[in-house]
């Protein structure tokens, strides 16, 4: 069976499409069958992400490695039996249609809190929430003190991983590997960053979950998104000397890679 990679955030703006298109691109391009699919169905940052790559390389002549995006089928509601859920048929349908034919199937999911969004978590072997350096998106996991070094409680997204957890359980299913990642990490070492760590720190003994480095505020991750490219892809356009901050860039997505740890994959891109 494929192995099921949710990114979800209830928060917009933490950086969820940038992370999944740059590792569903860094399988397709270590030689692993990826498909993808973007559950914002209003928005779809993920989706037009992968649309602009088709139509960039179809109109540059290249052959770029990619993850094969799929949207949702649509149900005949007149199908849907009597406490079924229409969304959670589009959701297995497209899963059941991508598991043959990919190693990995990564979801996407909305900056908010909706039906899709819970079944997908319950879906989830590797489930990655990237999160800005910020106590605003830190309470999305947990509320905290004034100091903000007590934890007060868990808060609406950890509980909802919380649900899918016992959802699995009960299925009989491994348990969901969650790893909170820290995004858009600023160049200095300011006392708040240094709070965050310390409050994830405490916060990932008592829910379980794992912590792993992101992505550093980069402009080029803006300048690549209308082109569907990554940062992979600079020296196939013909980049033939990256920039200090592109090389950090690549390193911070070869590290990510490493800390999610999913069955036979090797950052070695």
């Amino acid at each position: 069976m494929a192995h099921i990679i949710v990114v979800g955030n209830e928060k917009g703006g933490a950086g969820k499409s940038t992370v999944s298109m740059h590792v569903a691109t860094a399988l397709a391009r270590m030689g692993h069958r990826v498909g993808g699919l973007d559950l914002d169905l209003r928005q779809r940052t993920f989706g037009r992400y992968v649309e602009n790559r088709k139509a960039f390389c179809e109109s540059a002549g290249l052959e770029l490695p990619s993850p094969s995006y799929h949207t949702l089928p649509d149900i005949d509601p007149s199908t849907v039996k009597d406490g079924e859920n229409i969304y959670d048929l589009r959701l297995s349908a497209a899963v059941a249609a991508l598991e043959p034919e990919t190693d990995f199937i990564l979801i996407d999911c909305p900056g908010s809190h909706t039906r899709l969004s819970q079944v997908a978590h319950s879906l989830a072997d590797t489930l990655v929430t990237p999160l800005n350096d910020s106590f605003v998106d830190f309470d999305l996991l947990a509320h905290i003190d004034s100091t903000g070094e007590k934890i007060l409680g868990p808060s609406v997204y950890s509980e909802m991983v919380w649900n899918a957890r016992q959802l699995r359980a009960q299925a009989g299913l491994k348990p969901i590997d969650w790893i909170v990642v820290r995004n858009r990490l600023g160049a200095q070492q300011m006392v708040n960053k240094e709070k965050m760590g310390k409050a994830l720190d405490r916060l990932a003994k008592r829910i379980g979950f794992r912590t792993a480095p992101g992505f550093n505020e980069r402009v080029i991750f803006r300048e690549l998104f209308p082109r569907g490219l990554t940062l992979l892809d600079l020296k196939d356009i013909g980049v033939k000397q990256l920039n200090i901050s592109n090389v950090a860039a690549r390193q911070e997505l070869r590290e990510l890679i490493k800390a999610l740890d999913l069955p036979e994959v090797a950052a070695d891109f």
